[in-house]
């Protein structure tokens, strides 16, 4: 009895932990996100070959909050920021994160 509810408790774990990482970081929500926030002013680049990232709204917490812009070096040359996006989905939004596109 022991082993076989040691077995079922690996298997329940076992496809928690897979069930996790297929997402793919995408994830959805019920209310749409709040329009984006301006900036005045980014400020000059640390130093050559940099990229500015926009910041965007990010579901955290069962509420909105906001992920500022930075500052970032592409990781190889050549490389194109896509910027993270909520789209409609279904009854709500899905989040698709920024990536670097080589």
């Amino acid at each position: 009895m022991n082993r076989k509810l040691l077995l079922l408790l690996l298997v329940l774990v076992s496809v928690a932990a897979f069930s996790a990482c297929a997402s793919n970081g995408y994830y959805a929500v019920r209310t749409p996100p709040p329009p984006p926030r301006a900036y005045g002013f980014v400020g000059v680049a640390p130093g050559p070959g940099y990229v500015w990232v926009d910041g965007f709204w990010d579901w955290r917490g069962g509420g909105w909050n906001w992920a500022p812009g930075y500052w970032v070096r592409p990781p190889r040359p050549r490389a194109v920021w896509i910027a993270p996006v909520w789209r409609p989905y279904g009854r709500g939004y899905r989040f698709y994160p920024g990536r670097w596109r080589y």
